[in-house]
C-alpha cells in the first residue's frame, strides 16, 4: 500500500483543489423583458429561447 513520504503542505493542497470551486452563473438581461435570464436557458414564463416562441406561455 503507497503512503506519503511528506506531509502535503496547505499550499499544494489548495493548488490541487483550486479548479473544485463552484463556478458563477452567467445571467444577461433579456431583450424583451428587461429581466435577468441564464444564458442558454428557455425562459419558461414566455416560452421563448432565443428570440423564438418555443413552448406555449403560461399566461
Amino acid at each position: 500500500m503507497a503512503v506519503p513520504k511528506r506531509k502535503t503542505s496547505p499550499s499544494k493542497r489548495n493548488m490541487r483543489r483550486a479548479h473544485d470551486s463552484l463556478s458563477a452563473t452567467n445571467w444577461v438581461e433579456d431583450k424583451d423583458t428587461g429581466e435577468a435570464v441564464r444564458r442558454h436557458h428557455l425562459d419558461l414564463k414566455t416560452g421563448m429561447y432565443r428570440g423564438r416562441q418555443v413552448l406555449d406561455s403560461k399566461e
